[in-house]
C-alpha cells in the first residue's frame, strides 16, 4: 500500500509518499480502506519528535473509510460498510477497560502516536474501534469529528459537569476542539464566548453559536470577558492553549469556576498562586481524549444534525508536507484532511 512516512523527526520535509508493507489482519481485526484521514496538532508534535514513537512512523487519527475484509471473530460488519475509527487504542481487557474508561488504559495512546495511524491506504483495527456511519455523512466530515468532538464531549461533559444556562469560555475558535467546543455548549443552552485571531474567524465562530467574540491578539482576554459578563466571568474556560493564555484564562473565571485544560500548544510550563486559586475556590481540571462510550455518545448529536464537522481544506495524501505547512501557518478555520 501507499503511505505517509517518515523516518526520522523533523520539519514536514521528512514526510515520504512510499510503498509500506499492507497490515497484517488478526482474527479479531476490521481492515478498513482509508478514504480520508483528518490532521491534529498533535501530527506535528509527532513529526517532530515525542517520546516512544517507533521509525518510521504512519501519523493520521482521525479515520474514514470502508470495511475491506473482517477477521474470522468479527461480526455485525461488512465489506463495503461505510464507518469511522476511533483514534485511540486501547488494551479492552484491563480493569479501567472493562469498566468503560479506555483512556485511564495503561496502554492507551491516541493513534497515529503510539502506534501508527491513517495516512496510509489501508489500516488494520480491533472491531471495537469501527464505527458505522450515516450515508449522508461524507468521508471527509466523518474524519474531522472523532478526536476533538470526543475531547471538547469529555472536557464539558465528563470532567467540567456542564450545566444549561452557565457561561462557558471557549479558547481558539478556528481549532478542532475549539469549533466542537462551541457547538456543544450551545446544545447545553450555554453562553459561549469564543476567542479568535481575527475577524474572518470571529464571523466563523458567531455562525457557530459563540455569542461573543474577542480578538486574542488585540484585546486582553480576561477584561473583556468580564465586560461581557459584567464582571462575574464564566463558569467554565475550555482551555488548550497553554502558556500563552493561562493566567488569562484563570482571571476570567467566577467564583468557585472550573477550568479543564487538554493541552499545551504554546507551552506546557505554568505558574499558579495558590492563593487565587484556594481564595476564589476554583477548580483545575486535567482531561485527556476520552472513553468508547463518550465517542458514542457525541456521535449521536452528530449523526443527528445537531453537531456539524467543519472542513477547512482537503489535500491528496501524496501531498503531505503541503499540507503540514498548511497547518503550521495556523491560518485554517475547520480540520485540514488528507486523501489517499
Amino acid at each position: 500500500m501507499k503511505a505517509v512516512r517518515f523516518h526520522e523527526f523533523g520539519g514536514p520535509e521528512v514526510l515520504r509518499y512510499e510503498d509500506a508493507p499492507d497490515p497484517q489482519l488478526r482474527k479479531d481485526d476490521v481492515l478498513v480502506r482509508v478514504r480520508a484521514c483528518a490532521m491534529n496538532h498533535l501530527d506535528l508534535w509527532v513529526r517532530k519528535g515525542l517520546p516512544g514513537v517507533k521509525l518510521p512512523h504512519i501519523l493520521g487519527s482521525d479515520i474514514a473509510g470502508e470495511v475491506v475484509e473482517v477477521g474470522e471473530h468479527v461480526s455485525g460488519l461488512s465489506s463495503g460498510q461505510r464507518a469511522l475509527v476511533a483514534p485511540m487504542h486501547f488494551c479492552n481487557h484491563c480493569e479501567k477497560c472493562t469498566a468503560g474508561l479506555q483512556n485511564q488504559c495503561r496502554e492507551f495512546t491516541v493513534r497515529g502516536n503510539g502506534v501508527d495511524g491513517g495516512n496510509c491506504e489501508l489500516i488494520a483495527v480491533p472491531q471495537v474501534c469501527v464505527i458505522p456511519i450515516p450515508d449522508s455523512l461524507l468521508f471527509d466530515q466523518a474524519a474531522s469529528v472523532p478526536l476533538v468532538f470526543l475531547t471538547a464531549w469529555h472536557m464539558l461533559v465528563g470532567r467540567a459537569g456542564v450545566r444549561p444556562g452557565q457561561t462557558v469560555l471557549v479558547l481558539g475558535a478556528n481549532s478542532g476542539v475549539g469549533i466542537a467546543g462551541i457547538q456543544l455548549a450551545k446544545m447545553f443552552q450555554c453562553a459561549v464566548i469564543a476567542t479568535a485571531g481575527d475577524e474572518r474567524k470571529a464571523q466563523l465562530a458567531r455562525e457557530l453559536g459563540a455569542d461573543h467574540v474577542i480578538n486574542h491578539y488585540q484585546q486582553k482576554i480576561s477584561d473583556e470577558v468580564r465586560k461581557i459578563s459584567e464582571k462575574q466571568g464564566v463558569d467554565i474556560v475550555m482551555e488548550h492553549v497553554g502558556a500563552a493564555t493561562w493566567d488569562e484564562s484563570l482571571r476570567s473565571l467566577k467564583p468557585a469556576g472550573t477550568l479543564v485544560t487538554c493541552g499545551a500548544t504554546t507551552g506546557p510550563q505554568v505558574g499558579i498562586d495558590l492563593r487565587f486559586v484556594y481564595s476564589r475556590q476554583l477548580s483545575i481540571l486535567g482531561s485527556y481524549m476520552g472513553t468508547m462510550g463518550e465517542l458514542h455518545e457525541v456521535l449521536k448529536h452528530l449523526f443527528a444534525g445537531r453537531l456539524k464537522p467543519v472542513v477547512d481544506r482537503v489535500f491528496p495524501l501524496s501531498e503531505a508536507r503541503a499540507a503540514h505547512e498548511h497547518m503550521e501557518k495556523s491560518q485554517m478555520f475547520g480540520k485540514i484532511v488528507l486523501q489517499p
